[in-house]
């Protein structure tokens, strides 16, 4: 099937994951399984270091494929995330649409230091 038409959707969800990176294996945050019949619209991804003491670094990753399959294309490379504080690697103002058949994946530098939360809407037709 098709993505659906954002133009004439019927119906919108609010949805929020959370993921704590508990080693340093690339982790599906996000799938959007071939002939869902959905889009995904991502508003923010946020990655907080619950690591008291050291930094961690984050990837974000845009996959081809779902279940982070396919080509990977890196929306935030080995970006450090201090001791105690949290990245915005997505907002609002940069949102990013995900098509079926799509996915997103975060690596960690640092096994159990580093939460992801992603909050998206559901779209379908």
């Amino acid at each position: 099937m098709a993505n659906p038409n954002i133009v004439g959707i019927t119906t919108v969800f609010g949805k929020t994951v959370a993921i704590a990176l508990a080693d340093t294996n690339q982790t599906t945050v996000l799938s959007n399984a071939a002939s869902s019949e959905k889009v995904f619209k991502i508003n923010s991804i946020i990655v907080a270091n619950v690591d008291g003491s050291s930094a961690a670094d984050i990837t974000i990753s845009y996959h081809s494929e779902d279940d982070a399959g396919g080509t990977e294309y890196k929306i935030a490379s080995t970006v450090s995330v201090a001791a105690d504080s949290t990245l915005v690697v997505v907002d609002k103002a940069s949102s990013i649409y995900l098509e079926e058949d799509k996915s997103i994946s975060a690596t960690a530098s640092a096994g159990g230091d580093l939460h992801v939360i992603c909050s998206y809407e559901d779209i379908q037709d």
